[in-house]
């Protein structure tokens, strides 16, 4: 296309002369013409500034954290008891003619003590979680909430009497990280 055609209907009028077409950028406009200038663009991407504090749901979710912390330890200390004390009462002389007894025993300890070590290392591994709220990223958040997730499952299923309370934590845990607040908490900038 040529506008140097004068049958060219998208050319320029004839006698003006040519100015800018759109799109193109124009020389020596003065600012403030037109719309306002938009800000800065910021080098972590538009949107609301990081937050410098952390908000109250994060917040939240930590302390519930360590109360599942808390309570892991104490269902460890049951779980711990309740194998030494079946070893005893295996042990016992009144108690060892019982042959269904015995058979419940030699089963239910076994059980126990693995209970024992998957509650020692979901402990371990929900407070090593709990520090991550401070500095932690994004991946400490999908983490976080897949853990809440589990916990929640695991307070149904297995232990239902007991593990209510965990499952009420672990559901709010979940729903306060992967909350808004939580995307910006663990996505913030971090130097």
């Amino acid at each position: 296309m040529s506008y140097g055609d004068p049958n060219n209907p998208y050319g320029a009028p004839q006698g003006q002369p040519q100015q800018p077409g759109y799109g193109t950028p124009q020389q020596g406009q003065a600012p403030g013409y037109g719309y306002p200038q938009a800000p800065p663009v910021s080098p972590y991407g538009a949107g609301p500034a990081a937050p410098t504090t952390m908000p109250g749901s994060v917040g939240a979710a930590k302390v519930m954290m360590w109360v599942i912390v808390g309570l892991q330890v104490i269902g460890v200390a049951f779980f711990a008891f309740a194998a030494v004390a079946l070893n005893a009462a295996k042990d016992d002389e009144s108690l060892k003619d019982n042959v269904a007894f015995q058979d419940l025993v030699g089963q239910s300890t076994g059980v126990i003590w693995g209970y024992v070590v998957f509650g020692l290392a979901w402990l371990v591994f929900a407070a090593v979680l709990a520090t991550k709220f401070k500095n932690g990223g994004n991946g400490a958040r999908v983490t976080i909430m897949v853990f809440a997730i589990i916990t929640a499952v695991l307070g149904v299923y297995p232990f239902i009497l007991v593990g209510l309370v965990h499952t009420v934590l672990a559901i709010l845990v979940a729903v306060f990280v992967g909350n808004a607040n939580g995307k910006a908490w663990f996505n913030r900038p971090k130097y």
